[in-house]
């Protein structure tokens, strides 16, 4: 074996551990190394379907590498005080609400967050109203059985970005840097919470 086929071998070795990887951020790394290596051995042997393939898949992993690098950076510093999720629009829809619309009532399946972007909401068991920059339903996702813990109902007509759990699940799982930050982030959002139960007054963000 010569030089040129070890290049192609470790393209290969490269490729295959990129898929047996279950994490992110190392998973993406990989398949770039695996790529520039099977690229080296394409031009080498002069195969440039193996080098075009190689070219187009390179900017895609790239794009998700940088996407989720900026994710947990951006986690970690809402995590260390800034506590905005501005961080979480690429993952969400955005969604009115008139009027009196309730947008879930206590004890209902929770499948989703929210995040203010304008208008007024309202939580009526605790007689707390939440506006744009607020957070709230995300602590769904960790109560016993995914159940809502409070009502939620728009009293002055506005957007809110829906997340659902499922795209946040997914967020957690591929990478444990990003679910170690969200976990800490949910925690100081329930801490919020609390507090904010203790002043019948107006909030700018809290999680129910």
């Amino acid at each position: 074996m010569d030089w040129v086929e070890g290049i192609g071998y470790l393209g290969t070795a490269l490729t295959i551990s990129a898929t047996a990887m279950s994490t992110m951020i190392p998973l993406r790394i990989i398949s770039l190394c695996a790529s520039c290596a099977v690229i080296t051995y394409g031009i080498l042997i002069g195969s440039m379907p193996v080098v075009l393939t190689e070219l187009i898949q390179m900017p895609f992993n790239a794009y998700r590498l940088w996407q989720m690098m900026r994710l947990v950076r951006d986690v970690e510093t809402a995590a260390d005080g800034d506590l905005s999720l501005e961080w979480l629009r690429p993952f969400g829809s955005r969604r009115p609400f008139g009027v009196g619309e309730v947008v879930f009532r206590k004890e209902d399946l929770a499948d989703e967050m929210y995040y203010i972007e304008s208008g007024v909401f309202r939580i009526p068991e605790v007689g707390l109203e939440v506006r744009k920059g607020a957070i709230v339903g995300e602590l769904g996702l960790l109560s016993p059985g995914n159940t809502r813990t409070a009502s939620l109902v728009c009293v002055e007509a506005g957007h809110a970005l829906c997340v659902s759990y499922s795209d946040v699940k997914q967020l957690y799982y591929q990478n444990p840097e990003f679910g170690f930050y969200f976990l800490k982030l949910t925690s100081e959002r329930l801490f919020q919470g609390v507090q904010g139960m203790a002043k019948p007054q107006a909030v700018a963000g809290d999680a129910l």
